[in-house]
């Protein structure tokens, strides 16, 4: 693992602050739907578009072999699926 830092370049430290906070920026909209039990503000249009968005960018980040972009994009997605998949299910329950 020592090897992994000393190889990161100025950039990749960039792009791992960068990605940092750009992906905890998604934490606290998942914490809030998970304790209203509600997502209706939520656009699916919005966040399939962007879901999309994010696994172009991790095909983008596996072929230029960038660290950053792979790491967080894959967690970024994660968060937004289950933003999503949160969205369908409490719509679905708060239509019945």
């Amino acid at each position: 693992m020592e090897n992994f830092w000393e190889s990161l370049t100025y950039m990749d430290s960039l792009g791992l602050i960068a990605g940092t906070l750009t992906t905890i920026a998604f934490v606290p909209q998942l914490v809030k739907v998970w304790i209203s039990k509600s997502a209706k503000d939520i656009s699916y249009i919005m966040f399939i578009l962007f879901i999309s968005g994010i696994v172009l960018w991790e095909i983008y980040g596996w072929g230029i072999h960038s660290f950053p972009v792979i790491l967080f994009n894959i967690i970024t997605f994660i968060l937004g699926v289950a933003i999503l998949v949160l969205k369908f299910i409490f719509d679905k329950t708060e239509s019945t």
